[in-house]
């Protein structure tokens, strides 16, 4: 039978003790509101501008590694083929070679001085001892064939085999540089995050609008360009204004920096390197007063941004995530030196 007796009531030190922890956790409450304080719009935009910066630097990484790689899987596929084939060619001679030993072990049955003697036709063996005498001279050369093919062979597999470990290194390396891009990316989004959405659509409208000033009012001057590449390179570039950037993207709908003057190159007859840092030996390197429309310019002291000289001071460029391809003052960047292709 249940008990009707009262609770007991809890005693004055106790609902003291209560009323302690209680008012603690709110002082505790509080003053974690206030030592995480709400993030700073504009300090929000500079950390995001700089994880964009970053992973930037480790786009141009991961392209250098996956040029490698696809350089790799071809010097691999060359060399596992030369190695099929020379196993065929050294299995015909291993046949060839048994095919003349046993002719010879069938042939050398009896002493030669009496097959002389014994023969009924002597002009006939001598032709017979002639052709044996080649085939032991084949033989001979067939053997130096064998083991001049076997120690190629050894060589070939032994440098498929450090290869085949190269590619499985920079494979890893790739994905490694892909997951940090990845991860910086992830934490400018977190960042932005932070923000109301009221204070990100502003942002994302501010920067919509620089975009749009600087592509529709630029002022690019009267320069010419030095070269027809130059000027078709330039002009290509131009019809890709508003595209996305994308970190690894070669066009022709998203680019990253790279991509987009080795893409514009192309289209005017020329091939450039993949990476920032390789295109920056694809000519004469010059000074900036001496740049003209076309030219390539490099940015940052790793030379991790590259983008086309447009005039008058401009670059067109894919210039960050969660941007378009534009044109903007070479003066945003910190500039290195340009290069006439």
């Amino acid at each position: 039978m249940a008990s009707h007796r009262r609770p007991k009531q809890p005693s004055r030190t106790r609902v003291t003790v209560l009323t302690a922890t209680a008012a603690a956790a709110v002082a505790l409450t509080s003053q974690a509101a206030q030592a995480a304080p709400k993030q700073d719009k504009k300090d929000v935009k500079e950390q995001v501008d700089k994880l964009y910066e970053e992973a930037e630097q480790a786009t141009e990484k991961y392209n250098g590694a996956k040029e490698k790689q696809e350089k790799l899987e071809k010097q691999v596929g060359d060399l596992q083929d030369k190695v099929a084939r020379g196993q065929e060619d050294l299995n015909k001679l291993r046949d060839g070679l048994g095919a003349m030993a046993t002719a010879q072990y069938r042939s050398g049955g009896i002493d030669p001085s009496v097959q002389l003697l014994l023969s009924s036709d002597p002009d006939t063996y001598l032709e017979k001892a002639s052709t044996l005498s080649q085939l032991s001279g084949k033989q001979a050369e067939s053997l130096r064939k064998i083991a001049d093919k076997q120690r190629t062979l050894k060589q070939q597999r032994e440098e498929a085999s450090t290869k085949l470990q190269d590619l499985a290194d920079t494979r890893k390396a790739l994905g490694k540089k892909k997951d940090e891009i990845q991860g910086k990316l992830s934490k400018a989004r977190n960042l932005l995050n932070t923000l109301t959405a009221k204070e990100r659509a502003k942002l994302a409208a501010q920067d919509a609008e620089r975009a749009n000033r600087s592509n529709q009012r630029v002022d690019l001057g009267n320069e010419v360009p030095e070269s027809g590449r130059a000027a078709a390179a330039l002009a290509a570039a131009k019809t890709k204004i508003g595209l996305p950037y994308v970190w690894g993207a070669t066009g022709p709908s998203s680019f990253d920096c790279s991509g987009l003057t080795g893409w514009a190159y192309q289209q005017a007859g020329v091939q450039l390197p993949r990476i920032s840092q390789d295109q920056a030996n694809a000519g004469s390197r010059i000074g900036r007063g001496e740049l003209k429309p076309g030219d390539l310019v490099l940015f940052y002291g790793d030379l991790h941004h590259i983008g086309l000289y447009a005039g008058n001071g401009q670059v067109l460029h894919a210039p960050k995530p969660g941007a378009g391809v534009r044109y903007e003052s070479m003066d945003n960047m910190p500039f290195q030196f340009g290069v006439r292709v």
